[in-house]
């Protein structure tokens, strides 16, 4: 996978921050059109599924994970679809942006995707509450650079974010990016716990200004996780931070989204609100581990006419 120029970050501008306001009415208008829209239909839809499947981190993230598991989802990662609908597709071959783990999966994961270019993720910094030790957490980043992860799914401290404190947030951040090295950063806002969307639009400018190379939504571990209000939100403040650094940050959705039919919503947003450059692995992400079952039924039916049974696309 071909990463774009890292996110060189910029000053943090405090006036910038307190001047943002945003509109709840306006945001649940433009949500509300993409809702309603009919979904793309045909050879048209099995496309942008297959799409959703190349922006896919495949993950797992759960306290009995083995590394047998992880093989497993690695082999998925490797061959999403079968053979036969692939063929049925035109395509040669096909898989998923990345593979997502906890850090003691991490070497499992490298080694069973050696040799095919899909990264592995790997999320830290004490996730899903960031609350351990600084010295801790950046320790745990390393050690995953060190064991092969290419990519780092951090989570901030929310309390910078509710008590507004955007210098600690902006600091520890940036702490976290230096941490990375060469790894990109993925940050975790956990916009569930954010309270309010001016508080989600400014701690994504708070870590883009310090340096994070995605912004994320959620860890999937909170009571609301990815919503197209919090995303919509998201992507505006990517695409004026774009608009004032020349610089291009990703976004990943994350938690809750496990049919297709969301995953067009999500692509067809990117697409509206920040161009086709924004329909590419290299910046944008899903968060997913039971989207891709739905959208291999969904790619069956286009190919066969029928729709399988969920069980027979079971995940590892």
């Amino acid at each position: 996978m071909n990463h774009p120029i890292r996110n060189a970050g910029m000053p943090l501008d405090l006036s910038l921050l307190e001047a943002i306001r945003v509109n709840q009415s306006a945001v649940a208008r433009r949500v509300q059109s993409l809702n309603a829209r009919r979904s793309q239909k045909k050879e048209w839809q099995a496309a942008w599924l297959v799409r959703a499947i190349q922006c896919m981190d495949l993950t797992t993230l759960s306290g009995d994970d083995t590394p047998g598991r992880v093989a497993r989802l690695c082999a998925k990662a490797r061959q999403p679809l079968r053979a036969d609908l692939l063929a049925a597709l035109g395509l040669q071959s096909l898989h998923t942006g990345a593979v997502c783990v906890y850090h003691e999966m991490v070497a499992p994961a490298v080694a069973a995707l050696h040799g095919h270019g899909i990264p592995v993720a790997a999320v830290s910094t004490g996730f899903p509450a960031g609350l351990s030790a600084m010295e801790t957490r950046l320790r745990e980043i390393e050690l995953s650079v060190q064991a092969g992860a290419s990519e780092i799914d951090i989570v901030i401290s929310r309390r910078h974010v509710l008590t507004r404190d955007w210098a600690a947030l902006y600091a520890e951040m940036q702490a976290f990016r230096a941490a990375c090295g060469q790894a990109h950063v993925k940050a975790i806002l956990a916009t569930g716990e954010l309270q309010t969307l001016d508080n989600v639009a400014r701690a994504s400018w708070v870590c883009m200004m310090a340096g994070a190379d995605f912004i994320k939504t959620s860890t999937g571990k909170e009571g609301v996780n990815a919503t197209l209000d919090v995303s919509l939100v998201m992507v505006r403040a990517i695409r004026d931070y774009l608009a004032l650094t020349g610089l291009q940050v990703g976004y990943k959705p994350a938690g809750g989204i496990s049919s297709a039919r969301a995953a067009l919503q999500y692509l067809t947003l990117m697409k509206e609100e920040l161009g086709d450059a924004w329909l590419q692995p290299e910046l944008f992400r899903f968060g997913a581990s039971s989207l891709l079952t739905d959208i291999e039924r969904q790619i069956e039916h286009f190919v066969t006419g029928r729709y399988s049974a969920a069980h027979r696309h079971a995940m590892p």
